[in-house]
């Protein structure tokens, strides 16, 4: 049996890169294969296939090549990564397509959360940012905030967006409160700070 492994060759500025989990890779796959009653007559191995541009970033075009690549070279059992959202949803399109599991420890977007199609075979081992919508809906039960949310964040538009993706998930949570009002104000690097101020005056009370 091979496991396909498609992540962050060198960037560790990523938790999921290679370098800090391929060594669990090795140690878990030398776990099983040492274990005759887990998959008896098989063997684990994976192979390894790097999601990163030649920026060293996360890519939405490397990942599903490599990906795709991958699967007609070796023909693995399963996917570990990408972690990356923007890698990771065309490869979880691609591995639900081929009916092969894709696990990942990132991906933590609310569009993962539907498993009624392109979805529906990945699975996240990582927090979601659904689960932080819930908080934010929680905190606002238990105070009785019970009109309105700004939220104020960063968005570069560059490689991952964590900023924008964290915000979604209050975004898509928040309004399942009645009769609350969800706003939002973006902000970038040499953006107009006072316009910023002013807006959170207007539209935050």
């Amino acid at each position: 049996l091979t496991l396909a492994v498609v992540l962050p060759q060198r960037n560790l500025t990523y938790p999921w890169a290679w370098p800090r989990v391929g060594p669990a890779v090795r140690l878990a796959a030398a776990a099983v294969n040492s274990r005759r009653d887990l998959l008896p007559g098989f063997t684990l191995g994976w192979v390894f296939g790097d999601s990163e541009d030649r920026h060293g970033v996360c890519s939405e075009m490397a990942a599903p090549l490599v990906a795709v690549d991958l699967w007609l070279a070796h023909h693995p059992a399963a996917f570990l990564g990408p972690g990356c959202v923007y890698s990771a949803a065309p490869v979880a399109r691609f591995t639900s397509h081929w009916q092969l599991p894709l696990v990942t420890a990132g991906a933590e977007a609310h569009g993962f959360d539907d498993k009624s199609e392109e979805f529906g075979l990945t699975t996240r081992a990582g927090p979601s940012h659904r689960k932080l919508g819930e908080l934010g809906v929680q905190l606002h039960r238990r105070f009785n905030w019970t009109r309105r949310a700004l939220l104020v964040y960063w968005d570069e538009r560059v490689d991952d967006r964590p900023y924008y993706f964290a915000a979604e998930g209050l975004y898509v949570q928040l309004p399942t409160l009645r009769n609350f009002t969800v706003m939002d104000v973006v902000f970038r690097d040499g953006g107009n700070f006072s316009f910023i101020i002013q807006e959170i005056k207007a539209k935050g009370r």
